[in-house]
């Protein structure tokens, strides 16, 4: 089958779905142009501000759109054939992931751009807060550390590595430079823009020419250099201002995103491709993962994703400048990512079984993929080949920076720790555990290494799963406070919490395993997962409460929201 079918019919899915069941949900919230949001109410020129749709939809998209929909559907197209994925991506999306991102925007909105963790303390109390709390903390520590050892393992590719290393290295200093053009120099982001958009292209052509390549130490292996030096740069990006580098990077990331989206579907549409790779291979593949649950926490961002919840609620809401806004940015935004998981999944698609590249990791499989679908256009694919993997690494930037600022916030929450050493502590803390997990040498029931991200990926994605899951649970008991139509998320909650749990008690059951054997070895991985269900109970424990106390309906409206 032609790709430019099968990607024409996913287009006009996601665009009815948009117009369909966006706009009931838009109908069903009572969204209104006439109220005055918190951005209006609450603007204080720094954290809220009203925001035109267009723009914002723009920064949440870049916000949301790392590699998670990128990984996951890849890896889970390689394991089970592309048509179960693209099944999921696209109708989990519209009936779970952009619903829970949509009714986590505006519930947020509604609340006075509160966030999650202060929903779950009005309507679940103290003790659901602080579970929630401990619990997203943990999820955002998994990010970090499946996503260093992703971008670690990129820069030691034997043939691109040292290039695509290159090239981040120039476009952070590009990032910088900008940060202080702007701030210190009050150089116009119209003259900016162009200039440093040029100086990554610049950076991206000049980069292949001088790799850096770590050496191999006794004591540190090249990727184990990198991943120390990653989480470094995670440190101080989550200490310094955001002027400095956070903002400016991710403006210039937001380009990347744009330009890969839009080549991606040229490339689809005119690339002339063909589908060869096998569309199912079975409920238990030959290396004994299941179907069920496996895909639905191994393709995570693509289709739901708990860690949208804590953008919505954290940063976008403060800025909607209408409320009927929230459609197109929190519903729309999570098709659009859909898309990128769909452009991911169709690099798998054009391979052949058994070919070399099916073996290789997931970013190469997408740089090849790509290149290989924007070559058709008269693009050199070895120059796209570079793009693409410096846009992927890009992506991921963006993710570790804001995971380890919210790790950061969320501990200084926990402890009290509100000074600038509680700020440093804080973030040593959170990034204690990831540079540990990314240290570990780790290897499969064979004896043979396995990259530290491909052991903690489950884990990661089935703790943001259960965070949807968990978000759709606090959602549900606001909906049905305020006599809403309660089922559009307690329905898709009650799968994601099944999907999750039963992926959980999969990881679980070998730290029992592994204890009860001689000698004993320690299953880290079980233990978090284990760790991971008592909070999800307990959490569960406080939501049944709060439903059969009832109780007056709350924050339909919240501070910041008058008719």
């Amino acid at each position: 089958m032609p790709l430019f079918v099968l990607a024409a019919a996913v287009c006009a899915i996601l665009v009815t779905a948009y117009l369909t069941y966006g706009r009931f949900l838009g109908r069903m919230a009572g969204l209104s142009d006439t109220g005055r949001t918190p951005a209006h109410e609450k603007n204080d020129g720094v954290d809220f501000i009203p925001t035109s749709r267009g723009f914002l939809l723009g920064q949440h998209f870049s916000a949301i759109a790392a590699a998670g929909p990128i990984v996951g559907p890849i890896l889970a197209g390689l394991w089970f054939g592309w048509l179960p994925v693209l099944i999921w991506v696209v109708f989990g999306s519209i009936f779970i992931g952009a619903m829970h991102d949509f009714w986590s925007l505006t519930g947020s909105v509604k609340h006075g751009a509160s966030t999650l963790v202060e929903l779950v303390h009005k309507y679940l109390g103290k003790q659901g807060r602080y579970f929630f709390l401990l619990f997203v903390w943990l999820s955002l520590i998994y990010v970090i550390t499946a996503f260093t050892d992703i971008t670690s393992g990129s820069f030691v590719d034997p043939e691109l590595g040292g290039g695509v290393a290159s090239s981040s290295i120039l476009y952070l200093l590009i990032g910088l430079t900008m940060g202080l053009a702007l701030k210190k120099f009050g150089m116009p982001l119209a003259l900016a823009t162009p200039l440093f958009l040029l100086l990554v292209v610049a950076a991206v052509w000049f980069g292949r020419f001088i790799p850096v390549r770590l050496p191999d130490l006794p004591f540190l292996t090249p990727q184990q250099g990198w991943n120390v030096l990653l989480l470094g740069y995670c440190f101080i990006a989550s200490v310094i201002p955001v002027w400095l580098l956070l903002q400016p990077r991710g403006y210039l990331g937001g380009f990347f995103l744009y330009v890969t989206l839009a080549f991606g579907l040229v490339g689809l549409f005119l690339g002339g491709e063909k589908i060869e790779y096998p569309a199912f291979l079975g409920f238990v593949n030959e290396k004994g993962i299941g179907l069920f649950p496996m895909l639905f926490v191994t393709v995570a961002c693509g289709a739901c994703s708990g860690f949208h919840g804590i953008v919505c609620s954290g940063t976008t809401s403060k800025q909607i400048n209408k409320e009927t806004d929230c459609r197109a940015v929190g519903y729309g935004g999570m098709l659009l990512e859909a898309l990128v998981a769909v452009i991911a999944l169709s690099t798998v698609m054009i391979l052949v079984k058994g070919s070399a590249l099916t073996s290789s990791s997931p970013d190469r499989i997408y740089a090849e993929g790509l290149s290989r679908l924007v070559q058709h256009l008269g693009i050199p694919q070895d120059l796209a080949r570079s793009f693409v993997l410096l846009a992927f690494t890009t992506f991921i930037y963006d993710t570790l920076d804001v995971a380890t600022r919210l790790a950061r916030h969320l501990l200084e929450e926990l402890t009290g720790w509100k000074t600038r050493a509680g700020r440093l502590i804080a973030t040593l803390a959170s990034l204690a555990i990831p540079l540990f997990c990314v240290s570990l040498k780790l290897t499969d029931a064979a004896g043979n290494a396995v990259p530290a991200w491909k052991v903690f990926w489950t884990i990661f994605g089935t703790s943001n799963q259960l965070l949807a899951g968990l978000t759709l649970m606090v959602l549900s008991v606001w909906l049905w406070k305020t006599k809403k139509a309660w089922w559009v998320a307690a329905v898709p909650m009650c799968f994601m919490l099944a999907m999750t749990v039963w992926s959980l008690v999969l990881m679980a059951r070998p730290f029992f395993v592994k204890l009860a054997a001689a000698p004993r070895v320690f299953d880290p991985i079980g233990l978090v997962a284990i760790i991971l269900m008592g909070l999800a109970g307990r959490l569960l424990y406080e939501t049944v409460q709060a439903v059969r106390q009832g109780g007056t309906q709350g924050g339909t409206h919240g501070t910041g929201h008058r008719k």
